[in-house]
């Protein structure tokens, strides 16, 4: 039943390829991270963000499972979606 969830997820997530998302992650120990960034790619077991550092854009990898768990929240700049809101 999980693999499916995951499945779905990724799905989501595949149709907004190459948009701007706002990336909310639980780093824990109360570090949470806030950012904007660019859903650059998925693959099988993750998916990968490009945010735009100071000096260079730096790339940051999270799997689905994150997503399912709510230790990462991803937030579609242009529709306000929220990916993940999943009932099991």
């Amino acid at each position: 039943m999980s693999k499916n969830v995951l499945e779905g997820i990724k799905k989501d997530l595949d149709s907004f390829v190459g948009q701007r998302v706002t990336l909310k992650a639980n780093r824990g120990r109360r570090k949470i991270l806030q950012r904007e960034g660019i859903l650059e790619s998925t693959y099988p077991n993750i998916f990968v963000i490009k945010i735009e550092g100071e000096y260079s854009p730096r790339r940051i990898s999270y799997s689905y499972a994150d997503i399912l768990t709510e230790t990462v929240e991803i937030k579609i700049k242009e529709k306000n979606t929220k990916i993940g809101s999943v009932s099991i």
